[in-house]
């Protein structure tokens, strides 16, 4: 079979588990909660990922290969029952990766506003820096596929929250696929392709039954999170402008 392979190359805290439980509802689809997080944790933490923030890496790392040139070969780009195999990816798990293999993959980049997202993320890793964003590595996954030919779609989070059906036939459209109205809405409580991670990032969107609607936040920005801000904003902006919906 000829399988359809879309990497969602995201940041943390971007409704991108919300959109894995969309694609999870479509008749031809199987997901896959971010492949490449063990390898990352090992690259960036070491064996036994000392000095690592992330909630529950022993049970990461426990979980899955740590390999990641035997997850692109076995899982990325391994054998497939479905017509589309979704793979929910953290942007910040590419690091000491031959990313050749993205040739092979359909590609789509989700952004969300830092002023909305660095908050988030400081409540769950500390203080968070500009690679654990994901917006670096984002922009030069923009470059480097357009480069060889391939023209990435972009989904702002909030324009998703705002209008989920037209994003997301904007989106299947663009990538090749049928929309479906099944993508719009799940069952609360979560769903069996969960990382083991989940319960630590997930609370909100096990609660869900669909995408919530857009709520801007209300709490002050944190003065600490301010310098980082301005490195992200730049990265945003410039993905943001090719967004579908803007």
């Amino acid at each position: 079979m000829d399988t359809k392979r879309i990497c969602l190359w995201s940041g943390p805290r971007n409704v991108s588990t919300a959109l894995m439980y969309a694609f999870a509802q479509r008749s031809d689809t199987l997901v896959i909660d971010e492949p490449l997080y063990a390898h990352y944790l090992y690259r960036k933490y070491g064996s036994q990922a000392l000095g690592s923030t992330h909630p529950a890496t022993a049970e990461v790392m426990a979980s899955m290969s740590k390999d990641g040139a035997q997850v692109i070969e076995q899982v990325i780009l391994g054998p497939c029952e479905t017509p589309v195999l979704f793979m929910k990816q953290m942007a910040h798990h590419l690091i000491n990766i031959d990313r050749s293999f993205l040739q092979h993959t359909c590609n789509v980049l989700l952004i969300r506003d830092p002023r909305e997202m660095l908050p988030s993320l400081a409540k769950v890793i500390g203080t968070p820096t500009l690679a654990d964003t994901g917006f670096a590595t984002q922009y030069d996954l923009l470059t480097d596929l357009r480069a060889v030919g391939q023209c990435p779609p972009i989904l702002d989070a909030r324009l998703l929250l705002e209008n989920p059906f037209s994003v997301l036939s904007q989106l299947c459209q663009q990538i090749g696929l049928q929309f479906e109205c099944a993508m719009l809405s799940w069952k609360a409580g979560g769903n069996p392709a969960d990382g083991v991670w989940a319960p630590y990032w997930y609370q909100n969107v096990h609660e869900s039954t669909g995408f919530a609607p857009y709520r801007p936040k209300s709490e002050p920005f944190p003065a600490e999170l301010e310098s980082l801000l301005a490195v992200c904003l730049e990265y945003y902006e410039t993905l943001r402008a090719n967004a579908i919906g803007c």
